[in-house]
């Protein structure tokens, strides 16, 4: 090891963080790239091993039962069964947001619609709320007039927190003021799969780091 970073190794940076979402992906193995890395290592412990009757998706982070292929991606796959831990399953549509595993995805009848996706919940001062919720506002060019910023694709769920696209990175070590934030492909993806009306279920807990 010399210390240097060669073009080689930018290559291989940049492919990684491509491939699980780190932004921005320049080739350099900054914070959020380590933070990944060290996740993804750490994902299975002994006792999800044990767990011979499911099987683990590296992609999602998340467990499907067997007899159940696992995919990858979110739109080239709408429809796929699978059963993700922690959401119930309902006969309509559910927006699932995870915020322990700060994943977003939707649901029905127990079969993946879109996601799962990365996503960036609350702040410790700010979180976003759990519990049942229902979209009661839908607005692509939404502009936070509290905040004077744009919130492009925001779908309101509870007060004033929606779904909604940022731009540069999520993953930061901060949290959101209890929006859940998404990348604009993201958020553009998850507009074009909920309506008004629909169901959104939250739980879990925002991680400190």
């Amino acid at each position: 090891m010399d210390g240097k970073q060669s073009a080689g190794d930018c290559r291989a940076i940049r492919a990684f963080q491509r491939k699980h979402g780190v932004e921005p992906a320049d080739g350099t193995a900054g914070p959020a790239t380590w933070a990944r890395m060290r996740a993804l290592s750490a994902r299975e412990t002994p006792h999800e091993r044990r767990e011979r009757h499911e099987r683990h998706d590296p992609q999602t982070g998340y467990k499907s039962h067997k007899g159940n292929k696992s995919h990858r991606g979110n739109e080239g796959h709408k429809g796929r069964k699978q059963v993700l831990r922690g959401c119930p399953v309902r006969s309509y549509r559910v927006a699932c947001v995870d915020l322990t595993r700060k994943r977003t995805w939707v649901q029905q009848r127990g079969r993946i619609l879109y996601g799962p996706v990365p996503m960036r919940s609350g702040s410790v001062r700010h979180p976003t709320r759990t519990g049942w919720f229902r979209i009661y506002l839908r607005n692509r060019n939404h502009w936070s007039t509290l905040y004077n910023s744009p919130m492009p694709y925001a779908q309101f769920f509870s007060g004033g927190q929606a779904f909604h696209a940022v731009r540069g990175s999520i993953r930061t070590v901060g949290g959101s003021m209890g929006c859940v934030n998404l990348r604009l492909a993201d958020a553009r993806g998850l507009w074009k799969v909920l309506r008004k009306g629909d169901r959104v279920y939250v739980w879990g807990r925002r991680p400190r780091r």
